[in-house]
This record gives structure tokens, C-alpha cells and sequence, in this order.
């Protein structure tokens, strides 16, 4: 669905104050130009407000995947577009383009999150501001976008070394998983409200991953063991309209511009199965390595599961109950793996990465997973880049110039 509300100034998100724990109020709008039509901004398109918002927190979440997983040595790129190689190269830079001003489709990431945060914080004030007279199925939405809200700042979080909300001042990434926090309680609460057990485990994953990359453990594993290994909540995808096909088949499969990265080819598990396209990417160097994970433009993809609680619940528990849990996904029926061995575990930190790594391939999850278990980077920083330069050591992309240049808080 196309968002009929956005405007370039929603980079910025003029006009808005938002909803953050010690680092900003629950919000109240007084929106910019095209945004305060009253003619759309009533309680009659609730549902069409609610629904474009996740709308755009889905093809943020595809895009960011794509772009993350260069970044994370998921993927390799296969393109002679010298804009897209320093996702790959890991030397992205506050004046680059397409990380910062690009739109979900051809993989920018700044601009569609600090959108779908936005539009999804905007519903909820709205939606706030009505009753359940005026529109039906109200606490329901309300949940819905609180918690997309939520889930776009943690990709704010995990992806950019520091962020913004609404022409503020800098936030570090514990601060925007705080700000998170209060998204994802605000939806439990309504979730609650409105019975939906669905929106109500997709609340308790993000409010988990939130704590969790906060290294608050105690509070990650309560919400994590509410989750029912068995749920998933996904991203809805639509091969006629291009915003909303499935990003990571279009990008890996049908294209000829991106590639599985070797380290992923020959793992011989399977939760990451790869085929050999047999075909040569754009760049006539690469030879495309496909997923299977998502088969066709249509693949619903996951936002949040059971599988992701768990593995924040063992790494959270940590010890034996830790390994046991990660041992009983391996075990579990369409994977079939053996235990892990005394190797695997000498390092309690190092088996959660890595089972991670493999359970959540290509979901968004291992860009910041190199950065907080501080892994070793592959290819490694310091070698030569197939396209020029070299590797970098970047583990988090800089805030853009297109903010901070526009942003009064920033003397830069």
C-alpha cells in the first residue's frame, strides 16, 4: 500500500515529539504541510493510517535486511554501481546517498526507518486521540503501530552508531532501545486490552531484543519465555507493486546484483540453504550464489518468532540451561542437528553468535550482532576490496549528513 501521508521533511519528522522513556514524552502532533489534512487525519481511515504506517516499517525492515547483511558479510555485492559498495566495503560515509536518502527499494535504510517511525508514532497519537466509537478495533491498532514504532527504532539502533528523533539531539543506541522499550510496553498494553495474542508476542520479542542489546538479561529473559517457540509474526509482500515485493528474493535471487557471501555456502545447515544460480552477477566477476530461505517475490518474512525469543532466553539464562535451549532448536523436527560439541560451547557467547548467525539469516539480525559480541569481521579489515580500496572496520553506520546538516541541535 502506498503511504498517501509521507513528505521528505519526515526525515526530520518536523513537528513531532515523540514517545521515549527518560529521552522523550509520549508524543502529541501538530504535523507538517500534507500531514495535517484534515480530510485524511480522521478517525474514518484509521485503518488506512494504521495499515500504510506498517506498510512502511515492512519495506523498511526488507530493505535494511539487504543492506545490513552486505555490511555483516551475509551477502556480497554483485553490481558495477560503485554507490552500493561501501555497504559491502564497510566504509559507508555521512555524505553517501543511498544509505541516507534512498527509499526502501533500492536498499537505503536512514530515510524508510526514520519514516516508518514516524508515520507509525503518528497513527498511535492519533489513534489516542479517538475512542473506540470512532473507530473500531482501536487498542488493537493502537498495539500494532506502537510496536512497529518499536521495531523501527531498534533497526535505528542496531544499524547507525548513534540517531535522532525528531529534529533532537543525539541519541546513543541504548538510548534509542530505551525509547524502543516504551513503544513495545505501550503495545503489550493494548495488545492486552484488545486480547490479540499475536501483536501482544510480537510486543514481548522486541521488548526482549530491546533489553537484550541493552545487557539487561534479567528483564530480556522474562519477556522472552512468555513467547511460544511455534509464533511468528512476518512482513506481508506483494510481487505487483514494487515497494512491496520481497526485498531479499528480488535483490538475491532475481536479480543479477546481489550474492549468498561464501562464509554461507557451505555450512551444511538447514537453516541456511543456498543454491548455485549459475549465472554471473552484474559485475561479470561474481558468480551469484542464491537463498532459499524466501522463495518468490511473495515470501512473508519475519519481523519477530518464537525462534528469536528463544535464543535471546538462552543467551540470557546462559550456562547449561543456555546451551540446552540453543541444543533443543537445533534437535527440533525439519533441522535435526546434533548437540552442540565441548568445542562449540567453550565459549557460551561465542555458540549464541553463532547459532544466531545461522537461525537468523538474512533477517536484520547480524549486522549488530558483530558489533555486540564484537566478532571477527568477514572478509577481514585491511584486505582488498574486489572493486577497489579496502575492507573497513565500520560495525555501525555514521548518522547522515542529511540529518545533521538540517538538524539545529548539530554544530557540525
Amino acid at each position: 500500500m502506498r503511504n498517501t501521508m509521507k513528505v521528505l521533511t519526515a526525515v526530520a519528522a518536523l513537528g513531532l515529539t515523540a514517545a521515549c522513556s527518560n529521552f522523550d514524552r509520549l508524543l502529541t502532533v501538530q504535523t507538517p504541510s500534507r500531514l495535517a489534512e484534515s480530510s485524511f487525519l480522521v478517525p474514518g481511515n484509521a485503518a488506512l493510517i494504521s495499515a500504510s504506517a506498517v506498510s512502511d516499517y515492512e519495506c523498511a525492515l526488507g530493505g535494511y535486511i539487504v543492506a545490513s547483511a552486505l555490511g555483516a558479510g551475509e551477502l556480497v555485492d554483485g553490481t558495477q554501481t560503485a554507490a552500493r559498495w561501501n555497504y559491502d566495503r564497510r566504509n559507508v560515509e555521512a555524505v553517501d546517498a543511498l544509505y541516507s536518502t534512498s527509499g526502501c527499494e533500492g536498499i537505503g535504510v536512514y530515510t524508510p526507518i526514520s519514516t516508518a517511525r514516524y508515520t507509525n508514532d503518528q497513527a498511535v497519537a492519533k489513534l489516542e486521540g479517538w475512542s473506540d466509537t470512532d473507530v473500531p478495533n482501536r487498542q488493537r491498532l493502537i498495539a500494532l503501530n506502537s510496536a512497529m514504532a518499536g521495531y523501527s527504532l531498534l533497526l535505528l539502533g542496531e544499524g547507525f552508531c548513534e540517531g535522532v528523533i525528531n529534529l533532537g539531539v543525539s541519541l546513543t543506541p541504548a538510548q534509542l532501545f530505551d525509547s524502543a522499550e516504551v513503544r513495545f510496553s505501550r503495545a503489550i498494553t493494548a495488545a492486552t486490552a484488545a486480547n490479540d495474542a499475536s501483536i501482544l508476542n510480537l510486543a514481548y520479542v522486541g521488548r526482549a531484543r530491546a533489553r537484550i542489546n541493552k545487557g539487561a538479561k534479567p528483564g530480556a529473559a522474562e519477556d522472552a519465555a512468555r513467547v511460544p517457540v511455534g509464533f511468528v509474526y512476518n512482513a506481508t509482500a506483494d510481487a505487483t507493486i514494487g515497494r512491496r515485493n520481497n526485498r531479499i528474493f528480488q535483490q538475491v535471487n532475481q536479480s543479477n546484483n546481489t550474492s549468498v557471501a561464501p562464509a554461507y555456502r557451505t555450512l551444511n545447515d538447514p537453516r541456511v540453504s543456498v543454491t548455485n544460480l549459475n549465472r554471473t552477477a552484474a559485475d561479470q566477476v561474481n558468480t551469484l550464489w542464491g537463498q532459499n530461505k524466501y522463495a518468490s517475490l511473495t515470501a512473508t518474512y519475519p519481523i519477530a518468532s518464537g525462534l528469536e525469543a528463544q535464543l535471546i532466553l538462552a543467551e540470557a539464562r546462559g550456562g547449561a540451561e543456555g546451551i540446552g535451549i540453543l541444543n533443543t532448536l537445533r534437535a527440533r523436527t525439519g533441522v535435526g542437528l546434533p548437540p552442540l560439541t565441548t568445542q562449540e560451547t567453550a565459549s557460551f557467547d561465542g555458540a549464541v553468535a553463532e547459532e544466531r548467525r545461522r537461525e537468523l539469516f538474512l533477517q536484520g539480525n547480524r549486522w549488530f550482532d558483530v558489533k555486540r559480541f564484537n566478532l571477527p569481521q568477514v572478509p577481514a579489515a585491511g584486505g582488498a576490496y574486489p572493486k577497489g580500496g579496502v575492507y573497513g572496520t565500520q560495525r555501525c553506520w555514521p548518522l547522515p549528513d542529511v540529518e545533521t546538516l538540517a538538524n539545529p541541535n548539530f554544530g557540525r
